[in-house]
């Protein structure tokens, strides 16, 4: 841990690259074992259909959440980073803020549980997501935010970034129609 404390666009960088990432893997690995075809393709989901542009575009959005996500982080650094347990407290704030105490009554929240006629089992189920998002992206971070000297990190991390920003941008640009 060579230098826990960050600054703010070091912060932001990584912050978006890591929420990039986990983002773009959690949300394959969920299409793939959830089935999202079959949820997205139903009339009444409430949802766009897969060849939407915007959906499309989704993940080139991301590094606009995480540099909301950095934004949030840098005024609690020395609360999260150079801590043993940093990365498990930002993991808990991004549940119980961004997921269960949402001010919004989406599916998974408790208010979507109040609220909506969404049933609870499809609201939990999509916790198998969003939930090991949170704490991939907050182990991820942390781990890199307190582990500066280790280049080859950087390198990695950016490849995998750029290569999961040109996905969504080749299919958009090979799209039909």
């Amino acid at each position: 841990m060579d230098n826990p404390q960050p600054r703010f666009l070091g912060l932001a960088a990584r912050t978006i690259v890591c929420h990039s990432l986990t983002y773009f893997m959690m949300g394959a690995l969920a299409f793939h074992f959830l089935n999202y075809a079959d949820l997205l393709s139903r009339p009444n989901s409430g949802f766009r259909p897969i060849t939407d542009p915007w959906l499309m575009a989704g993940p080139l959005l991301q590094p606009l959440r995480g540099l909301i996500f950095a934004l949030v982080f840098y005024p609690l650094r020395e609360c999260l980073f150079g801590k043993k347990y940093g990365w498990l407290l930002m993991g808990w704030m991004l549940i119980a803020l961004g997921i269960l105490s949402t001010f919004a009554a989406p599916p998974g929240s408790i208010e979507g549980m109040i609220y909506t006629t969404v049933p609870i089992r499809f609201q939990l189920r999509g916790w198998l997501e969003i939930v090991p998002q949170a704490l991939l992206l907050s182990a991820l971070l942390c781990y890199w935010v307190n582990h500066p000297a280790k280049k080859w990190l950087n390198w990695v991390l950016g490849i995998l970034f750029f290569i999961g920003m040109t996905l969504p941008i080749l299919g958009l640009l090979t799209r039909k129609g």
